[in-house]
């Protein structure tokens, strides 16, 4: 398994924050990385790379404004994610980190890397949105 976490400040108050993350369907609107995204159930959601290799997220745990969590999985890789908010007054910090374990021994080696890549694109991604 491989973890990795990032911590960040974004300058919104945690409704905001909390919205945005959540909102799914609007990922295609604001992320880079991502074509799309779209809900399958309360429970369930995929998200889809510019070139369409797709990952399947079932969320696991959510506490409003608090925590949320899900399981990942993709062909490559199965793993767990959880995110934390916490409120700042106007601002939030956000705390999220991913376990992951790749299915294919040839990427292991780069797997901490990817990961680490991105969660700083979510997180600037994010920023870029709330923050204009």
């Amino acid at each position: 398994m491989t973890i990795s976490n990032i911590k960040e400040t974004i300058n919104s108050d945690i409704y905001n924050v909390w919205e945005t993350v959540l909102a799914v369907d609007k990922y295609g609107l604001w992320r880079s990385d991502l074509r799309k995204a779209e809900t399958v159930n309360q429970n369930q959601f995929i998200e889809y790379t510019k070139d369409g290799y797709a990952t399947t997220f079932t969320i696991t745990a959510i506490e409003p404004y608090k925590r949320w969590e899900f399981d990942m999985e993709n062909g490559s890789l199965k793993g767990h994610w959880i995110g934390i908010f916490t409120s700042m007054g106007n601002k939030t910090q956000i705390d999220f980190t991913e376990n992951v374990m790749p299915k294919k021994w040839f990427i292991k080696p780069f797997i901490k890397f990817h990961l680490k890549k991105q969660q700083a694109r979510f997180v600037l991604d994010l920023k870029k949105e709330i923050e204009a």
